[in-house]
């Protein structure tokens, strides 16, 4: 790739505000609800896919300037409130001892898998700044493109679903292994979600001071436990980890993302998160009465994007109507799918900043 970084000539959004999302984040009422997609960086773009052609998934993650232009290609087209860190949930991994292949098109592969007692004893305590430095570079760079004009956010794996992919081996429908392990070596299990917590929590501070203003959890899979499960398997390390980290730095959001977790909106504030990122299979009015205060992200099913633009215009308001004017960030409740057309995504940021008009217009004359 040439010295040449296009990524500075980002241009901020019509309507900038950097701290949009950090006001609703605290719960603040606010002009309009902040709007990023979940995987806004990626297949869907012609420019992403131009780069995808020319190096690997992993290759696109740890160089620098390829991830840093990645990030902002959609800051660029559609001026988004957040510009997130083009990354991968499993980047952190190999500092702590557990290597993996990222194969196109067929995600994660760790072999051996995570299963013995010897193989935990190995894991080792993530240090950031020795197998991550490139995290930094990406962030505080990103950080200077956007700032003033969009909230720079971080992520990170939680610990339940990246012990699924080092248990599993590989992305699973069943999650037989893991599962077995919880039910049959519990003690097993615990000693291994405990040391992911640690090297995680790590890995968000450092995240932190290389410039992220907010950082979103994925424990994506934790979906698949029951509730009392959540609570024994997923909660505690999610709890573990944001107990460290707000103890360093008490102002700075975290978001948890759960797909399938309509069973579990009672327990997940539990984890002292401050916002919850909804996937699409819960009603948000429903759910903002099942979390109480906590301040909500979501929760536009992606495939929306994939209909009219009347759809798109009449779903988004919907979610918008209903999340109410106080501690909504409105995203998808899912990634964005690739097939979805950058004009139907133009279209879903454009009903977002139009969105206060738009409801007045809608609502019936008093």
């Amino acid at each position: 790739m040439s010295h040449s970084p296009a990524y500075l000539s980002a241009s901020p959004p019509p309507d900038g505000d950097g701290n949009r999302l950090l006001r609703a984040a605290r719960g603040e009422v606010v002009d309009r609800p902040p709007v990023w997609m979940m995987r806004q960086a990626g297949r869907y773009m012609a420019a992403y896919r131009e780069l995808q052609s020319r190096y690997t998934f992993k290759q696109r993650c740890e160089i620098p300037e390829l991830a840093i232009e990645i990030s902002l290609q959609p800051f660029r087209a559609f001026a988004p409130d957040a510009v997130i860190l083009f990354s991968d949930i499993l980047t952190p991994l190999e500092g702590m001892g557990i290597t993996f292949e990222l194969v196109e098109n067929q995600g994660p592969i760790i072999d051996p898998p995570i299963r013995s007692q010897a193989q935990i004893e190995q894991i080792r305590l993530l240090e950031p700044e020795e197998s991550l430095p490139f995290i930094k570079t990406i962030l505080t760079t990103l950080r200077r493109e956007v700032e003033g004009k969009a909230t720079l956010l971080g992520f990170v794996g939680s610990p339940w679903t990246l012990a699924c992919y080092a248990v599993e081996g590989r992305s699973s429908k069943d999650y037989a292994y893991i599962k077995s392990l919880a039910f049959t070596q519990p003690q097993l299990l615990h000693q291994l979600l405990g040391k992911l917590a640690d090297s995680i929590a790590r890995y968000v501070i450092y995240q932190i001071e290389s410039g992220a203003q907010a950082v979103q959890l994925f424990d994506t899979w934790a979906g698949q436990l029951s509730p009392s499960d959540y609570e024994t398997w997923a909660l505690p390390y999610q709890k573990q980890i944001v107990d460290q980290v707000k103890a360093r730095y008490p102002q700075v959001p975290l978001i948890l993302y759960i797909n399938g977790s309509a069973g579990l909106l009672e327990r997940v504030g539990k984890a002292g998160i401050d916002v919850f990122s909804l996937d699409w299979m819960s009603d948000m009015a429903e759910a903002r009465a099942r979390l109480g205060s906590l301040a909500v992200q979501g929760n536009l099913d992606p495939m929306v994007l994939l209909g009219s633009r009347e759809l798109i215009r009449q779903r988004t308001l919907e979610v918008i109507r209903k999340a109410g004017s106080r501690g909504h960030i409105m995203n998808l409740g899912h990634g964005v799918h690739p097939a979805t057309p950058e004009a139907n995504v133009h279209y879903f940021f454009e009903t977002v900043r139009q969105s206060p008009e738009l409801l007045r217009a809608a609502s019936p004359a008093s």
